[in-house]
């Protein structure tokens, strides 16, 4: 990770953490087997996003659930169901979209809670495992296709959902690809590899291809980057899941700002909200807590 300067230490606080009944303690999951050496998980919340209320809502990966957290920091079971939700995003068509890891790309109804199947497979055959998902402002869905890839097994993908049903792979042969998000002007795809430690850079060109792909940044650490979230200005928040971090780069990909984690080191995911759309919220996974911290930028608006 190239440095100019040695980026500005900012401290977060915890603005709320999973209530005790809502845990699922000593409980084994397929989801834990597989990614926690097969340790009981009694939460491992993702996917924050706010609603036009103020609301934010997560998901808890294990368990299937998803959770709607007031301002005040109160938690509500907004839904449970037989998947492991792992990205949300509010589309600007009203729907709350979910990538699924076991299920695919689902939608979810906030006031009856009810889960429903938008995209499940591409012909015929099944994901390796969705994650996160970005929306562009024509209704675009980009989404991450992660399954267990990494550097002994490239073969994660990217794909993008058109509003007319047109499903393009993007990019494939990738090792681990997690969160992303589009630049301020859409031109751009930022992607981040966990396995690679590394956020990538996708130019979108004319025709929706894309065409000389980079590493924006690099990082270190035994996990990765996961969740991104961008701001008005082009600079790009990282959660870095096993650094207690969030890192924020500037356009030239510069390390100038670091977020640290008032609580487990697995920041996995952020969205922006807030006083002015201006306060960065973390997903801290290994404790179940929300983080909050103030930053001198304002997140893009979404939906966009």
């Amino acid at each position: 990770m190239f440095l100019f300067n040695p980026p500005v230490a900012i401290a977060s606080e915890i603005f709320t953490t999973m209530p005790g009944e809502f845990r699922k303690t000593g409980i084994r999951s397929a989801w834990g087997d597989a990614n926690k050496q097969g340790h009981p998980v009694d939460c491992f919340i993702e996917g924050p996003a706010f609603d036009s209320d103020g609301n934010l809502y997560i998901v808890d990966i294990p368990h299937g659930r998803i959770f709607r957290i007031s301002p005040r920091g109160e938690w509500v079971l907004a839904a449970e169901y037989d998947g492991q939700p792992n990205g949300l995003k509010f589309h600007q068509d009203g729907r709350v979209l979910v990538a699924d890891y076991r299920r695919g790309l689902l939608q979810f109804d906030p006031e009856t809670g009810k889960v429903t199947e938008v995209l499940a497979h591409r012909n015929s055959e099944a994901f390796k495992g969705l994650n996160d998902l970005a929306i562009a402002s024509n209704g675009d869905i980009y989404f991450t296709d992660q399954g267990q890839s990494g550097l002994h097994s490239p073969t994660g993908r990217v794909f993008r959902l058109s509003p007319c049903g047109r499903l393009d792979c993007l990019m494939d042969n990738l090792p681990s690809p997690n969160g992303l998000v589009l630049s301020p002007d859409e031109k751009v795809l930022f992607v981040a590899m966990t396995r690679d430690n590394s956020v990538w850079r996708a130019p979108l060109m004319r025709d929706g291809s894309v065409s000389k792909v980079g590493r924006f940044c690099q990082m270190f650490g035994t996990s990765g980057p996961d969740g991104l979230a961008m701001t008005e200005d082009g600079s790009l928040f990282v959660a870095h899941a096993s650094l207690g971090a969030v890192l924020m780069f500037a356009p030239s990909g510069e390390c100038i700002q670091v977020i640290e984690s008032s609580a487990g080191k697995t920041c996995t995911n952020i969205a922006f909200g807030g006083y002015g759309n201006s306060e960065l919220f973390i997903t801290e996974s290994a404790t179940g807590s929300i983080l909050r911290a103030g930053t001198e930028h304002k997140g893009i608006a979404l939906p966009r």
